[in-house]
């Protein structure tokens, strides 16, 4: 669904959240996977994982794993880092994987309704456990059930701790304000006005207490009036389109993987 990149900051900001992981990526050696100075590519990286994750081959997944591992290999702290971090350590995958089934969760519910029991915990087991996985996850290292991952993500918000200057970093991903690109003055006001709103909408409220954002039941209401219109004008569409840009990603990764360019 391609309503899922309206989520996509907030989703984020949730991984960033925890400190090993914030600044993982605000300190990344790899260059061109930064997201504060290559955003498109960095979210086309991010998308392509998810549609691999959740409808790849077992030959995407290996090739788009091992080329992670490769970016990954890079991505580990120094004696000068704040907090010691390393992206192969499994516990700060773990929590990567969750913010990402727990954001599935939430679009789900905001353009298509709430879960029967059935469907939530199928969707857990095969969506939520093939998120986390696709990484370096072992598969017994991820929650049993729906209620041992509820336990493990209210355990994790005690970890939680968004310092200035990983707000810093993120506050420009919250507001989608695209590299160096700018609309003129009112336009690029009004634009991130409405990402703030999105994206704050989209978060737990620990998040938004991290990142010191205001939200209130007329903010609450608003969030809720843009939302009705996205899953109305979702509906209507034809289901190419709905896909997007998750169909149009995996044709990407094959036409990558067959010319020998680079898949991150």
């Amino acid at each position: 669904m391609g309503v899922v990149l309206l989520a996509a900051p907030a989703n984020v900001i949730m991984q960033l959240g925890l400190p090993g992981v914030g600044y993982g990526v605000k300190d990344s050696r790899v260059e061109s996977g930064r997201a504060d100075r290559h955003p498109v590519k960095r979210a086309r990286t991010t998308l392509t994982y998810l549609a691999v994750a959740t409808r790849g081959t077992d030959e995407q997944k290996a090739a788009f794993r091992k080329a992670v591992n490769g970016a990954h290999a890079q991505v580990y702290s120094t004696d000068e880092s704040p907090v010691k971090y390393n992206a192969f350590d499994k516990d700060l995958q773990l929590w990567v994987g969750a913010c990402l089934y727990k954001g599935g969760v939430d679009v789900y519910r905001t353009f298509i309704g709430e879960m029967d029991d059935e469907t939530a915990d199928r969707h857990y087991q095969i969506g939520g456990k093939a998120k986390a996985t696709t990484l370096q996850v072992p598969e017994e290292m991820w929650p049993a059930d729906r209620a041992a991952f509820e336990q493990y993500w209210q355990a994790s918000l005690d970890k939680i701790h968004i310092d200035d200057a990983v707000r810093e970093y993120l506050y420009p991903i919250a507001v989608n304000r695209l590299g160096r690109f700018r609309l003129p003055c009112p336009l690029q006001r009004a634009h991130e006005q409405f990402w703030l709103l999105i994206t704050t909408g989209f978060l737990p409220q620990r998040f938004r207490d991290e990142m010191g954002f205001t939200w209130d039941p007329q903010r609450q209401q608003r969030f809720d009036r843009v939302m009705s219109a996205f899953r109305t004008a979702n509906r209507l569409l034809p289901p190419p389109v709905r896909q997007f840009p998750f169909n149009v990603l995996l044709k990407d990764l094959d036409w990558r993987i067959r010319t020998g360019r680079p898949l991150v």
